[in-house]
């Protein structure tokens, strides 16, 4: 017996969800074999490596989402809510503070300065050890919420678990190169924002987060914000 899918569950569903597993498994895989790869080829060439291997690829994702994200059934519609436009782009710009921290240290990104693997206990760490899940599951909330679609439901929920499983990935290969140092930073810390700071593990150092690279931060979200529709416009005239 076959079975018929409804006509909304559109393959760009599935589509979207292999891309998400695909770049998992490079991103992922790729970090995992970081410290085998930088005895190889050096630290440099890895970066480089993983930044040709990920970057097209989360591109492609990102253009893909653009172009399908009123794909399949409309669950809700929201959009001409007073108020809540305005609220989807505070939760996103909350999201680029969490999601953003990593990329301070962008000479070591370019592989201009040596790349190194750090382990931070100061600044958002003490809000979160992973501000990056912190900031995608925001930014999933804020436009899941804004479109309102299966397209959009199903990438948000591809996307939360792949920063889910980074959480365990993550602090697994922080304890295999740190050792006894990680588990005492994981013991000053928490996964759930404030909860290391509201039990009294942690103390919010509001002079910390007085860096330029948190300038950098705002002014991207305020591009971000001027040329949204610009990139819609441009995603749109590339077709797959």
């Amino acid at each position: 017996m076959y079975t018929i899918l409804p006509p909304w569950l559109t393959s760009s569903h599935f589509t979207i969800l292999g891309l998400l597993l695909l770049f998992a498994i490079i991103h992922s895989g790729g970090a995992a074999l970081r410290p085998w790869a930088e005895k190889k080829i050096g630290n440099r060439l890895y970066r480089v490596f993983f930044a040709l291997a990920s970057l097209p690829l989360a591109v492609i994702l990102i253009i893909y989402f653009f172009n399908h994200r009123y794909d399949g059934i409309q669950l809700w519609q929201v959009q001409g809510l007073p108020g809540v436009q305005l609220f989807v782009w505070i939760l996103s710009a909350i999201s680029f503070f969490f999601l953003y921290p990593a990329t301070f240290n962008l000479l070591e990104i370019a592989a201009i300065f040596k790349p190194q693997v750090h382990l931070y206990e100061t600044g958002i760490i003490r809000i979160t050890r992973h501000p990056q899940m912190v900031g995608q599951v925001i930014w999933c909330i804020a436009h899941t919420l804004w479109l309102g679609t299966s397209f959009t439901l199903v990438t948000s929920v591809g996307l939360v678990l792949h920063h889910l499983f980074g959480v365990w990935h993550g602090d697994r290969r922080l304890a295999w190169r740190y050792g006894s140092a990680f588990e005492q930073v994981k013991q000053r810390t928490s996964i759930i924002p404030f909860v290391a700071i509201i039990d009294g593990r942690q103390t919010l150092q509001w002079q910390e987060f007085l860096r330029p690279a948190y300038v950098g931060v705002v002014m991207f979200i305020f591009l971000l914000w001027w040329s949204h529709p610009l990139l819609i416009t441009a995603t749109s005239k590339v077709s797959f």
